[in-house]
């Protein structure tokens, strides 16, 4: 098992526009989020590792969305000691990926919320599972 603290967390950037839809009253949009992540590596403190997960929903011709959002969140961890196996490295991804996750959520409902509409209150999901054969490329 793979042991880390979280050092922080913040977003940083938080996107959103109101799009003008014509639609009728009862019109329910298909509101699908697109999560990616990027793993980082600290060269000068090998047991540092960086996580940045962001989420889209942007409107398109084919998709008219109500808005288009857009959220990078970015945390930092602290691993107990240094990985040398890539099962190890992706274990701690997973791990780092759930434990971010909730705080990405979060952050959609009350980027919405502020926008003054219905807030968008995604389900709980286990982040651990957005990705599940994808191990990101360290950088």
């Amino acid at each position: 098992m793979i042991k880390f603290k979280v050092l922080g967390m913040h977003c940083e950037d938080m996107r959103f526009r109101l799009n003008v839809v014509k639609a009728e009253p009862q019109t329910k949009f298909e509101i699908k989020p697109e999560f990616n992540r990027q793993l980082k590596k600290v060269k000068e403190l090998p047991k540092r590792r960086i996580i940045e997960m962001t989420v889209k929903m942007i409107s398109t011709e084919e998709n008219p969305k109500p808005f288009d959002l857009a959220i990078r969140m970015v945390a930092a961890f602290e691993l107990e000691e240094e990985i040398w196996l890539a099962e190890d490295e992706k274990e701690f991804v997973t791990a780092a990926t759930r434990a971010t996750f909730p705080y990405l959520r979060s952050a959609i409902t009350n980027l919405t919320a502020s926008a003054m509409i219905n807030p968008l209150i995604l389900p709980p999901l286990d982040g651990g599972t957005l990705f599940p054969d994808e191990l990101p490329k360290a950088e």
